[in-house]
């Protein structure tokens, strides 16, 4: 293999990468070719609808079976009493990433929403009017919702295996330098994912082999979890999702209706489907827990800080443990010499809370960019001055370089384009010439750049052209164009002399899409497969004594444009199918492996960076707030695709308006219902409530992230969101909510 092909801490990629390309899925979803798992129809096949506890914390004392079987349609009804067996406990958690699940193993009611029966029907209508003949009645005790209505724990961990207790230097010393403390203590409410399309799936069996038709963020890390609760072998399930209408991490996780699904297709012989209605996404598959965080910050003289302490008590089931890791957002953003970020756990009579977009990031930036302005305030200084001072120039949690760090020019770019120099130091000092108070706010953003691990296969075929493959899910990130934009210019091919092939987890395994490093993750295995091809044609060339490039030695060659070229004189080139006729192949295949440098994972802190500013307008009378401004800038490394990079962005920043003014999860205190189930009640942003918002890319070089520089833009644009519109407000109007989202009997 020429050395030039050897592995290379640092790759320079090629020509289709940095280009704003549309969307290659585009036209598929826009005149809806695209096929979702629900549009999937068998043969023979059959629906089903599970009916949900009417209440929580109880035991189900009455079905009413023979009403639901009685009506026309109705094939049967699973309960308690004839669930087939499952091969695994769903009260044991096989990965530290998995949830417990109610599969009808017992008649307890653990939560409103909670699967009490399946229906089976021969339409979907038979099958939901059964489910409401069932009328399920619970015995229950008083629903334990929201923070004091159970004694704090601690926890084992929280997140996906995080500490929860991380403490960093001397925080009595650091309290004490202290010239003065700040203390906050903010709220976050239950948000639900609401992606577009519900989750749903079609469940098929082919004697013990298990064919899924599913949205699913990770597809073929997902077989075996399925495979565990049916005793088959990982292999013999099949997993197909080729397309997502959005995930946010709720996709990412097996849920508890998809396993009823899977357990009556086989107790059947027949393909079942099974789609949940909005209201039933509002338990069983996951959501963001609510959080109350209590923040101190110690000051000094010259506006620096001295100590951090974070705590965060988190909500999670009665019965399982997933705890937002809010506290631990501050144990990366800010210089400090004293950092303690600590949780505990609430448990609430709901379903188990989940990932959802930013986990953690999301809920503890919000508080931690609402303390910081409170102590800039306290220390009198303008916001981004005070940041400015508490710059990490290293992972203050770890004392760590950053593998690569452009947060000074992003607050430097986002100021400017915003106008932020010319902002009052003091609250209420600003309005429009309709008379409303005008606020200007900021917050820094921050989120991981993880890596996980990924392979690809790429095959060079005889015409020039090329097909990669890799079990990638895009849910709307992009993920389908980025990562063909990556793997044809490990090819040295134009975009559209690829066809990739993505989806399906027969093909080699991407890991997950989450945690903002699916490109990452995904691109370097699918460089990595394209440059394993373009060596090995390389070597066929240079053996060749009919090839222009025979009898270089070890020179340097270089592929772009379906050619290779010898580094050294260009005049010397093949094209590549001339080079597999030559030697008598009619294909090449190659492998890939997407894997970060060890050595610079433990050496180096690995992050995206950004700032976000943002204006509000507040009536003076009645206190609604109108954001009139979002001004993102951020540092991502290397952009694969601007226009699908923007898009992300912007996104991000949405959800974070959504997070500041709308979403809220409400739990009825007697039942548990949620009692705002349904996109009327929960509140979501839409394009009306946005005046003007940008997203700003800052140029960043990273060697050490992995070879392609690449870090993700899926999360960041949320964290420095929220804080950034709480700020804003107050302000225009010198008042601070304490809670998310702000109601307008926050400002009263």
């Amino acid at each position: 293999m020429p050395d030039d092909f050897a592995s290379q801490s640092h790759i320079r990629l090629g020509s289709n990468s940095g280009k704003p390309q549309t969307r290659l899925d585009g036209i598929a979803k826009i005149t809806g070719s695209a096929t979702y798992a629900a549009d999937n129809a068998p043969q023979d096949m059959i629906w089903a609808v599970h009916a949900g506890a009417p209440a929580a914390r109880g035991k189900v004392v009455a079905l009413d079976t023979a009403a639901a079987l009685a009506h026309p349609g109705v094939i049967d009804v699973m309960t308690p009493e004839n669930r087939p067996e499952l091969a695994q406990d769903p009260d044991a958690r096989a990965e530290f990433f998995a949830m417990k699940i109610d599969v009808l193993q017992n008649d307890a009611a653990r939560y409103a929403g909670a699967p009490v029966a399946l229906v089976l029907a021969e339409t979907l209508e038979a099958a939901l009017e059964g489910a409401r003949l069932l009328a399920p009645q619970v015995e229950a005790e008083p629903a334990r919702i929201g923070f004091g209505s159970s004694e704090p724990y601690e926890p084992p961990f929280v997140g996906f295996g995080s500490p929860a207790k991380t403490v960093t230097g001397d925080m009595e010393a650091g309290f004490a330098a202290a010239a003065q403390n700040v203390e906050v203590e903010i709220e976050t409410p239950p948000q639900y994912h609401n992606a577009m399309e519900p989750h749903a799936i079609v469940a098929q069996w082919d004697g013990d082999r298990l064919i899924l038709d599913t949205p699913n963020q990770a597809i073929v890390m997902s077989c075996p979890m399925f495979a565990a609760y049916f005793g088959i072998p990982p292999e013999n399930v099949h997993i197909r999702s080729p397309y997502l209408g959005g995930g946010f991490g709720s996709k990412a996780v097996i849920n508890a209706p998809q396993i009823l699904a899977c357990l009556a297709a086989r107790q059947t012989g027949r393909p079942v489907k099974l789609v949940l209605g909005r209201s039933q996404m509002f338990g069983p598959v996951g959501h963001r827990g609510a959080t109350k965080q209590t923040l101190k910050l110690g000051i000094d003289g010259e506006g620096r800080l001295t100590a951090l302490s974070h705590h965060a008590v988190a909500a999670t089931s009665a019965f399982d443990d997933f705890l937002e890791p809010a506290a631990n957002a501050s144990l990366n953003t800010y210089a400090c010499p004293a950092i303690s970020a600590t949780h505990a756990g609430s448990r609430w009579d709901i379903g188990t809370p989940g990932a959802m977009r930013a986990p953690g990031e999301a809920s503890g930036s919000a508080a931690l960019e609402c303390a910081m302005d409170e102590a800039a305030h306290a220390a009198g200084l303008d916001p981004l001055e005070f940041r400015l001072r508490n710059y990490a120039e290293t992972d203050p949690a770890s004392g760590r370089a950053f593998s690569s760090k452009e947060l000074r020019e992003c607050y430097r770019l986002g100021a400017e384009r915003f106008g932020w120099a010319g902002r009052p130091l003091e609250p209420g000092q600003m309005r429009d010439a309709r008379g409303r108070l005008i606020g200007w706010g900021m917050g820094t953003s921050l989120f991981q750049a993880p890596m996980f691990r990924a392979e690809a296969r790429a095959t060079l075929r005889a015409d020039g052209t090329a097909v990669v493959e890799t079990a990638a899910a895009d849910m709307g990130q992009g993920a389908w164009t980025a990562l063909a934009q990556i793997a044809a210019d490990g090819l040295g091919l134009d975009l559209a002399q690829v066809e990739f092939r993505s989806g399906d987890s027969k093909l080699p395994d991407a890991g997950i899409a989450g945690g903002s490093g699916h490109t990452a993750t995904a691109g370097s295995a699918l460089f990595s497969a394209g440059q394993d091809v373009v060596a090995k044609l390389a070597a066929l060339a240079l053996a060749d004594p009919d090839s222009p490039l025979h009898g270089a030695g070890n020179q340097a060659v270089t592929a772009r444009d379906g050619r290779l070229f010898l580094a050294a004189d260009e005049s010397r080139s093949a094209s590549y199918a001339d080079i597999l006729a030559s030697a008598g192949q009619e294909a090449l295949t190659g492998n890939g492996e997407g894997v970060r440098n060890p050595k610079d994972a433990e050496e180096r802190a690995m992050f995206s960076h950004g700032a976000v500013f943002a204006e509000v307008a507040v009536d003076p009378d009645l206190f609604q707030i109108r954001v009139t401004r979002l001004v993102g800038a951020f540092a991502a490394g290397q952009i694969i695709n601007p226009k699908l990079a923007e898009s992300q962005l912007l996104g991000g920043m949405v959800w974070g308006l959504g997070f500041a003014l709308h979403e809220e999860g409400i739990h009825d205190p007697r039942t548990g219902r949620p009692v705002n189930g349904d996109l009327a009640g929960y509140h979501v942003p839409v394009n009306a409530d946005f005046v003007q918002i940008e997203a700003l890319t800052v140029p960043e070089a990273d060697p050490y992230v992995n070879a392609l520089g690449v870090k993700g833009v899926g999360e960041i644009g949320i964290t420095g969101s929220v804080g950034a519109i709480a700020n804003a407000v107050w302000h225009a109007t010198g008042r601070r909510a304490r809670r998310f989202p702000i109601h307008v009997e926050d400002l009263l």
